[in-house]
């Protein structure tokens, strides 16, 4: 994707220190929806993420490739296209720019093909909606990594729990932007830690050796996982290898595949069970199995048909989060 418009000011913060402030736009797909992405599942609320409903924007702090940081502002522009307000330290360079794109493009996945997933739904008269508004992609971060992480934190606990480990790991551990916005974590940075830190601090509770174990891992050369998400490896192996990371269930797999761009699981927890069970058997609890047999017909597709149909409320929202 080609910048189209790049433009350079200067914005003051917290009165000294002075960032310089980037606007760039591109093209996105004819089939994509900006605000429906955002709002595809809880990840727009977890930072370094953060989302403004009133200006439909999604906020995103990068790392990139120098270790720099870009604070940037996105939203969905005029003409199939995304505008992102960059804010940086120093100038950023062309380099950059490409960088910072390629992350952004990852996130909303951008660079994926949707056409099959809209003809498998078009086939389905309850998944017509689906393509109409320009469903279906879900929000993930810049890396795999933070997937991963955040999966592991969403494991037997609620959301709120969830919401806190996340921020707790961004507040302890991240590097600073300005005070008050920080990175996510490197695998380097986690696994310098011990158990009892993550414990005590990130409230991680059980979580806490396997974090600890999974960044060490990643960090030491041992688990490569950023090429997981243009990997010829076929899914049920990938699936295998990411049951390999302790800490990581079947539920936690079957989420992260979906953000590799792999549906050929449900991902079943407590949430969704209650909801497909309320939408279709007045409450009353059914097995895993008998939710799994009915949604084998949608074949590879079958996870995000499911997330989509079980998710179907939201999108009659402005902002579910």
């Amino acid at each position: 994707m080609d910048c189209s418009d790049v433009k350079l000011q200067k914005k003051t913060y917290k009165g000294s220190k002075t960032l310089k402030t980037t606007s760039i736009s591109f093209k996105t797909p004819p089939d994509f929806n900006f605000w429906h992405t955002v709002n595809s599942h809880g990840w727009c609320t977890l930072v370094p993420f953060s989302i403004d409903k009133e200006k439909r924007s999604i906020y995103r702090l990068l790392k990139l490739n120098n270790d720099s940081l870009a604070y940037c502002r996105i939203k969905s522009g005029s003409d199939l296209s995304i505008n992102i307000q960059i804010t940086s330290p120093d100038k950023i360079l062309k380099s950059q720019i490409s960088e910072i794109k390629r992350q952004i493009a990852s996130c909303l996945r951008l660079e994926e093909d949707f056409c099959e997933f809209y003809r498998e739904a078009d086939r389905w008269p309850k998944f017509r909606w689906i393509a109409k508004i320009k469903a279906g992609r879900m929000l993930r971060a810049p890396s795999v990594f933070e997937d991963i992480i955040k999966m592991i934190c969403t494991t037997n606990c609620s959301w709120s729990l969830t919401e806190i480990m996340v921020e707790n790991l961004v507040g302890e551990l991240g590097t600073s932007f300005d005070g008050s916005i920080k990175s996510f974590p490197a695998p380097e940075t986690i696994a310098g830690t011990t158990e009892q830190f993550l414990r005590k601090k990130i409230k991680s509770g059980y979580r806490s050796p396997f974090v600890l174990k999974f960044a060490e891992d990643v960090a030491g050369g041992k688990l490569e996982i950023e090429n997981w998400r243009s990997s010829g490896m076929p899914t049920e192996m990938l699936f295998k290898r990411l049951r390999s990371i302790k800490g990581v269930g079947e539920y936690s797999a079957a989420g992260i595949l979906k953000l590799l761009g792999r549906y050929d699981y449900l991902g079943l927890d407590s949430w969704v069970r209650s909801k497909y069970c309320e939408l279709y058997h007045n409450g009353r609890k059914i097995s895993d199995t008998t939710i799994e047999r009915n949604y084998r017909q949608y074949g590879k597709w079958r996870g995000l048909l499911f997330w989509m149909e079980m998710t179907k409320e939201w999108y009659d929202n402005e902002s579910p989060f």
